[in-house]
């Protein structure tokens, strides 16, 4: 089942008109929403097997935004006190328990009895991803791919950390990337990329 997602999606208004030509819609307000809505939602109903259950949901709310270097550096010296523009950052709403599952910030609806159900009896709020779009944009020329491919590698990225995924070292590194490899890819052949 796909959820519903209310998605909050901004683009900096006064970034240079290349990089939108070059995003092919994905950084335009429409159909850039509706696009990343498709996206976003596919993909969380990808890995709906594969989260806890108290973060499984009928509906999600996440923000999606892309900015340009100046402004993801103020954020990332902000947050992280790295003074260096960065290609993606995630601000989950969620927060480890003791046992370091990510779980919701503010406790849920009633749970159910059959634990397979999607059961948040409201929208679970996953936080805010923001990429710097000339940051990708440098990336995807590095790699030699298109900066929508780009676009959508960081957000899976952004995504995955908010749901709690973590690479403090190279084995989870890996295992992230793999999962976001298989998201990536189920979207291509879903026609969703």
């Amino acid at each position: 089942m796909v959820p519903d997602l209310d998605l909050a999606f901004t683009t900096q208004p006064d970034l240079p008109t290349d990089l939108y030509e070059q995003a092919e819609g994905f950084a335009d307000p429409d159909p850039g929403e509706s696009r990343w809505q498709a996206l976003l939602s596919f993909w969380l109903a990808e890995l709906s097997d594969q989260l806890a259950v108290p973060l499984r949901a009928q509906s999600y709310s996440l923000g999606l935004s892309f900015v340009d270097d100046a402004a993801i550096r103020r954020l990332n010296y902000t947050w992280r006190q790295r003074d260096e523009p960065t290609d993606v950052l995630s601000f989950s709403a969620l927060e480890p328990d003791s046992t370091g599952v990510t779980m919701p910030a503010q406790p849920l609806g009633k749970a159910v009895s059959n634990v397979n159900q999607l059961w948040p009896e409201e929208s679970l709020e996953l936080g805010d991803i923001v990429i710097s779009l000339e940051r990708a944009s440098c990336q995807a020329r590095h790699h030699e791919h298109s900066l929508p491919w780009e676009l959508q590698f960081l957000a899976c990225h952004g995504l995955l950390h908010l749901l709690g995924w973590d690479h403090p070292n190279d084995e989870r590194l890996q295992s992230m990337l793999a999962c976001q490899d298989r998201l990536l890819q189920a979207a291509r052949r879903a026609a969703l990329a």
